[in-house]
């Protein structure tokens, strides 16, 4: 190959690329905009079916926080969504290499992808910065709007089906109910007691003022998932 067709080929690659990865941003940036519509009803459902029933301060809060991030506060919960700004493809391990639709095109394995964390409210509201949250699960979106959800572990099931799923609000709902059902099921679970049985002088000022004892709290999750 001459340098001249090695240079078109280079540039050819670039602009295919460019373009998916422009598709791909694209894409998510709408998942994530059908994510805020769907957690703002979610607050709304919520309210209605719970309001009397638990303390004002337990009622679901939704909270957007700009183009890549929104809160929602249910009980002592608070879910963050996050939607990253880069576009991703897979490292050679990963199971969604072994599907039939990735072998196909493998353009499709560009994708982008919404993180889903799971902290303890009060971390937030008391500014207790060295609490724990988890990754509860990753949304991830390609260039023809499929996506699948992974949670803590990876498998072959988890993607199977990647070439059937659309985004969609249905689906949305669907997978922010089972974070949000599994957050709330599992409950902040008391520290070893070796782990704080000494504390610094600082640490019990900075106690006083905001907590800098780590709180945190297992949890679980079914997409395809153990417990933390």
């Amino acid at each position: 190959m001459t340098e001249k067709e090695v240079r078109a080929s280079f540039l050819e690659a670039l602009v295919i690329k460019s373009t998916v990865k422009q598709q791909v941003y694209e894409n998510t940036q709408q998942t994530f905009t059908i994510l805020k519509k769907v957690l703002n009803q979610l607050e709304k459902d919520y309210i209605k079916a719970v309001k009397g029933k638990v303390p004002d301060v337990a009622l679901p809060q939704y909270h957007d926080r700009g183009p890549f991030e929104v809160e929602f506060k249910v009980g002592g919960d608070l879910l963050i969504f996050s939607m990253h700004s880069n576009v991703f493809e897979f490292d050679d391990k990963h199971p969604v290499w072994k599907t039939k639709y990735i072998e196909e095109d493998s353009l499709r394995s560009y994708c982008g992808v919404i993180n889903i964390y799971n902290f303890l409210a009060d971390s937030f509201k008391y500014n207790r910065v060295n609490d724990i949250g988890y990754l509860v699960a990753r949304i991830f979106i390609n260039k023809d709007k499929h996506f699948f959800v992974e949670g803590k572990r990876q498998s072959d099931e988890v993607v199977k089906d990647f070439a059937i799923d659309t985004i969609s609000p249905g689906f949305i709902r669907q997978i922010v109910e089972t974070a949000i059902q599994y957050s709330i099921e599992f409950d902040a679970l008391m520290p070893v007691y070796d782990q704080v049985k000494v504390a610094t002088v600082d640490q019990m000022r900075q106690k006083m003022s905001h907590s800098k004892m780590v709180t945190g709290k297992r949890l679980g999750f079914t997409f395809n998932s153990d417990d933390v």
